[in-house]
């Protein structure tokens, strides 16, 4: 193939990369936030799920094995911060916003706690990790903005996926997530301490009581 002919191509897979790119990050979780009754939300985030998954198999130029790159590029020091800042932030947020929350698995529902701490880095934080990080920049790499612009971007669609929750906690805090899972992924080269990270701050959440906001039996959606 020539290369004007190359170039006679590339507009209309730009053009269908931003329909699906539109239709995945935006359209589904919108959909999923409005319409789904609550109980319909994680059977259809699990299929979005497997969607993005099928997306990112079929990107051309991935593959898997390189999810294992620089995957010890990190520090015990520098987890042990992340740890600490996290803890302490997500205490302080339960105790001003849901007191009556506070650290309630610890305490009543510790067999749950332990459950969730084995089962969220792989049910939930690796999943979303290939959703949000090695799709996003992989796939859809030749639409993004530049540079902090796409990080800025990234952190924006992934707290626009748990619109879900109708929450304005939940929103800034995986924007912030966002930027850091990002910043694990791209400036540190290792989508392990992406997904590290995601499941450390997640088991905090849960085991200080911010849980309550991230349950989708207390989704109230505001109209």
């Amino acid at each position: 193939m020539s290369n004007d002919s190359a170039l006679d191509h590339r507009p209309v897979a730009i053009g269908r990369l931003r329909l699906e790119f539109g239709a995945f990050f935006i359209a589904a979780p919108l959909l999923i936030a409005v319409l789904f009754p609550p109980n319909w939300m994680f059977p259809a985030l699990f299929a979005f799920t497997g969607l993005g998954i099928a997306l990112l198999h079929v990107t051309p130029g991935f593959q898997w094995a390189e999810l294992r790159y620089n995957w010890a590029n990190w520090s015990i020091r520098e987890l042990v911060a992340f740890t600490t800042v996290t803890a302490l932030f997500c205490t302080a947020l339960i105790y001003l916003t849901r007191p009556d929350a506070a650290f309630f698995l610890v305490t009543h529902r510790p067999d749950m706690l332990a459950f969730i701490w084995v089962a969220y880095p792989l049910v939930s934080a690796l999943p979303q990790e290939l959703l949000f990080r090695p799709l996003f920049y992989r796939r859809y790499h030749g639409i993004l903005p530049d540079g902090r612009k796409a990080d800025l971007l990234n952190a924006a669609i992934f707290s626009f996926a748990h619109l879900m929750y109708w929450s304005w906690i939940v929103a800034v805090m995986t924007f912030v997530g966002g930027l850091l899972f990002s910043w694990a992924y791209r400036k540190r080269g290792s989508f392990f301490y992406a997904v590290l990270l995601h499941a450390i701050a997640g088991n905090i959440i849960f085991a200080v009581g911010l849980g309550v906001y991230f349950y989708s039996g207390n989704v109230q959606r505001p109209f």
